[in-house]
């Protein structure tokens, strides 16, 4: 049903010329998360910035200036959000189908305030299996609470799949086997890309490069060949990361709505933030970033800048869809030629002077404390005054 809905969404826009169009709106109503992992660049903010929250209403602003028919909640860690509920609840009564990314701490505890339905998914995030997990979230024990939590999820009927983010050092035959553990564990789809090189993560030395990308998915996809993984994103998109096609990026496909605004460009790069849908998608400047453009974007191959590429294509090309869906991705022939470099821009670095503004912004917003004033009272009763006149006394109230 998802599938006939969202490709009947895409042939819709393009029917009627729409250039640029969302795909999925990815919502990000706080920063905020239970666990520091070393390849993110979502957590590095002041604890100002990260006890900022989206509220119920704004995230379905969102929803309807975006009109995507998928919603990816991320973060942070979205059920630190107390009402998460209600806005997965509010997103649902719209049909939109809704993907709400976790880390599984806190799963099993709040898994009761939300019910089983076809618009809902968790997507928990999954890195491997439990020394590689533990490994990239940088604590241990997290794997096993993980797996508890999504039996437990598929037992109460609930759609799930994993997310699992590749990087530099990943063995093949591990992932493949992983695979093998997810689909035993009974999780509906995987959603899988390799890492993207945050430039605030603390880890910067295991980003994949473009080639490094393209040879680990073939690794893993020969030896996936002939068994039944799922996946929960275009096989054109598989068909890239394994080195069979030539797209850029479509970072308006999956457009960011975070605590700041609309974010520039895309996801993953935050250059700058606009105040509505409209002004993000009129008034950017699209053609000044994807790989080949900036320097930032050199080795990205991430699903938020490269899925809605390949779900556009399938439109374009059926028949290339059908048969990579019916063979799975290519993994012997030569790759399809690299994108050059070469007239690339530099990476600009803006973090610092935006954490600035938006510290300035939330100074702003924040009532005025009372001025503390200090009053003079007389107190007759004071035994210590000279007789016929009353002791100052020093007493501070509020204004």
């Amino acid at each position: 049903m998802q599938a006939v809905r969202v490709g009947s969404y895409v042939v819709k826009q393009h029917i009627t010329g729409r250039k640029r169009y969302p795909l999925v709106l990815m919502l990000e109503p706080l920063f905020r998360c239970n666990l520091a992992c070393a390849g993110c660049g979502k957590i590095d903010y002041p604890a100002a910035i990260l006890n900022q929250r989206m509220t119920v209403q704004e995230c379905l602003d969102a929803d309807a200036e975006a009109g995507a028919p998928v919603i990816a909640v991320a973060g942070g860690e979205p059920l630190l959000h107390k009402e998460m509920p209600e806005i997965v609840r509010g997103l649902i009564a719209r049909k939109k189908y809704v993907y709400l990314c976790t880390n599984a701490l806190l799963l099993e505890k709040k898994m009761d305030e939300y019910e089983p339905s076809p618009f809902f998914s968790w997507d928990v995030h999954l890195d491997g299996d439990k020394s590689m997990h533990d490994s990239s979230v940088c604590q241990d024990g997290v794997y096993e609470r993980a797996v508890a939590a999504i039996k437990k999820a598929k037992a109460r009927g609930f759609r799930l799949s994993i997310n699992c983010t590749l990087f530099d050092g990943a063995d093949p035959k591990r992932v493949a086997t992983f695979f093998d553990e997810v689909m035993a564990m009974g999780v509906d789809g995987i959603m899988t890309a390799p890492g993207y090189a945050y430039e605030r993560a603390p880890d910067q030395e295991h980003f994949l490069n473009r080639q490094k990308t393209k040879q680990l998915f073939r690794d893993i996809f020969r030896l996936g060949k002939g068994k039944k993984w799922r996946f929960t994103q275009s096989p054109l998109f598989l068909n890239f990361l394994a080195g069979n096609e030539q797209y850029h990026c479509t970072p308006w496909g999956k457009p960011l709505r975070n605590v700041f605004g609309w974010q520039r460009p895309c996801y993953l790069l935050g250059e700058g933030y606009a105040k509505s849908f409209n002004e993000l998608m009129e008034d950017t400047k699209w053609d000044d970033y994807g790989t080949g453009n900036y320097e930032k974007c050199a080795d990205c191959m991430v699903h938020s800048g490269y899925e809605s590429t390949a779900v556009m294509d399938a439109v374009r090309r059926p028949w290339h869809i059908a048969k990579v869906a019916l063979f799975g991705p290519e993994t012997e022939k030569p790759m399809a030629p690299e994108i050059s470099l070469a007239n690339q821009r530099p990476a600009q670095y803006v973090f610092s002077k935006q954490v600035e503004e938006q510290m300035e912004e939330i100074a702003a917003r924040k009532p005025a404390k009372a001025p503390r004033v200090k009053v003079i009272r007389t107190d007759a009763a004071n035994a210590d005054a000279a007789p016929g006149k009353a002791a100052p006394v020093e007493a501070t109230a509020a204004d």
